[in-house]
């Protein structure tokens, strides 16, 4: 099921909150297989999860993670897992839905898929359930703030869980950060932008913008006038034109994750 987007959190009991922290686990004929949100088959990859405890005919869904020495999710470790068997990152797999139970289809709504995932799920070092709350969702968001986490879901209590659907019933709400950024640059091949951004008083590397979409043609009026040099990647501009734009948190190299364009500036 996938998540339709809220531009802030809000407070109504009949929604349930989460932490938002894919990857769809289901057991039949007792062998476990592991499929990412494109249905993709990533089994060998996470050998820690085969012998998981659950009743077959059973199908979970949740989500990998790594977390760092404070216990946050950490994107960059969870991706060198994904792509690297040498890997010494310990894994996660938070369950937050339970789809089908002894071979069926579920029906009922989440609170009560949420009951029946609590009878038959024994958490471990590995395997943990996403703890969850009625409510207060605009107060886990300040919490999510204050301790940099990627956001939150709220889920309608009442909702059916609809496969390859995007529904309403289930908000993510992403706890964007917000910065200034200068545009140095254009790379030549899928469109993506260079950025800059200032820091104590000197221009360092900010990542690569590839979100916006009006927003392209005022760029591409002028940009022409900007440019400075070029390279194998890139057509290098002067650093004149600047941006803000919301990401969703730095990189271990100081980058900003995902930035998108927000407006520009003078």
């Amino acid at each position: 099921m996938l998540l339709s987007k809220s531009d802030s959190p809000f407070d109504e009991d009949q929604y349930i909150t989460e932490l938002k922290l894919p990857l769809i686990l289901p057991k039949f004929n007792n062998t476990i297989k592991l499929y990412t949100l494109h249905n993709n088959e990533v089994t060998s990859k996470f050998p820690e999860l085969l012998n998981l405890d659950i009743p077959d005919g059973t199908v979970l869904d949740g989500e990998i993670i790594v977390t760092d020495s404070q216990g946050k999710p950490e994107f960059e470790a969870m991706m060198e897992k994904f792509q690297s068997r040498k890997s010494n990152h310990r894994i996660q797999y938070c369950v937050f839905d339970i789809i089908y139970f002894e071979g069926k289809k579920l029906t009922m709504p989440l609170y009560e898929r949420n009951e029946l995932l609590d009878s038959i799920l024994d958490q471990t070092e590995t395997v943990v359930k996403i703890q969850w709350m009625y409510g207060n969702g605009e107060a886990y968001f300040d919490l999510v703030k204050q301790h940099g986490l990627e956001g939150i879901v709220l889920k309608r209590a009442a909702s059916k869980y609809q496969v390859n659907k995007r529904s309403n019933d289930w908000l993510k709400v992403i706890n964007y950060q917000y910065t200034d950024a200068v545009i140095t640059g254009l790379r030549k091949d899928d469109f993506g932008l260079l950025l800059a951004v200032e820091e104590d008083g000197q221009l360092k590397p900010g990542g690569i913008l590839e979100f916006m979409v009006e927003a392209k043609k005022v760029f591409f009026k002028q940009y022409q006038e900007l440019i400075r040099d070029e390279n194998k990647k890139f057509i290098l501009l002067e650093p004149e034109l600047k941006c803000r734009v919301k990401f969703r948190n730095y990189t271990k190299a100081g980058l900003l994750r995902i930035p998108s364009f927000v407006e520009y500036i003078s």
